[in-house]
């Protein structure tokens, strides 16, 4: 199933950073929907955001994970490469196998000109040289050489997985940048990237006053006097 959003919600999904991001949700109280430890594979793309195409991987049986099996258009890696619809993101739970590639660079090439909006993985990738030369989002936890089969399966698509410790459930928002990737749940994401976004030009007047020489106390976190002055700002440059 396509997702479908409107142009707000996509200019905020664009737009929202994960640090406001996971913000906003400790107000909500949710504490845990920060994926930890995954960083871009290529620093000059580290924006992505779509919803969730989950896949979970189990630890390997030999006579199952085999490269036969692996290359069966039916095995749920390789149906998640054709099937993930455009503007999605897939989100890999590698079930913490850490000693062989997630995906590799043919595949990713595969998504990439599908429209698929980039890969989360709490496991490993392979031929980070390359993937770091693409123009494409991959979120990983390192890299290592062997295929994904040498120490595990992929067993389900689209079901709920935990990636990185964070339960994911498809249609789950995914955002993520230079400070890793947020998991959003779907019925709150436009309301949470709203008051993200908020958040963020907010702070940014903060800093101003800040690296204007202005003291902390008072003004991070604002006092009513900052937020009357943050509203004023606003009324001179025309917004609201």
């Amino acid at each position: 199933m396509i997702t479908t959003f409107s142009d707000e919600a996509r200019k905020l999904f664009a737009r929202a950073t994960t640090a406001s991001l996971t913000a906003q949700l400790i107000k909500r109280g949710f504490r845990n929907r920060a994926i930890a430890h995954v960083t871009a594979v290529n620093p000059a793309t580290p924006r992505l955001w779509g919803p969730a195409y989950t896949v979970r991987y189990i630890p390997a049986r030999e006579d199952l994970a085999t490269g036969a099996a692996m290359g069966d258009p039916a095995n749920p890696q390789r149906h998640a490469i054709e099937a993930t619809p455009p503007g999605h993101v897939i989100i890999v739970d590698t079930h913490g196998l850490d000693t062989s590639g997630t995906f590799g660079d043919i595949l990713v090439a595969r998504l990439r000109v599908r429209g698929v909006a980039g890969i989360v993985s709490d496991g490993p990738m392979r031929d980070v040289a390359e993937l770091s030369r693409m123009d494409f989002p991959v979120f990983a936890r390192g890299n290592a050489a062997p295929p994904s089969y040498g120490t595990m399966m992929a067993v389900d698509a689209q079901v709920p997985i935990g990636c990185g410790g964070v339960a994911v459930f498809p249609g789950d928002i995914l955002i993520g940048d230079a400070d890793g990737v947020v998991v959003l749940p779907a019925a709150i994401a436009e309301e949470v990237a709203r008051d993200a976004v908020e958040q963020d030009r907010l702070e940014a007047y903060i800093r101003q006053r800040v690296e204007g020489g202005d003291s902390i106390v008072g003004v991070y976190p604002p006092s009513e006097a900052l937020k009357a002055a943050y509203r004023q700002w606003l009324a001179d440059r025309g917004e609201s």
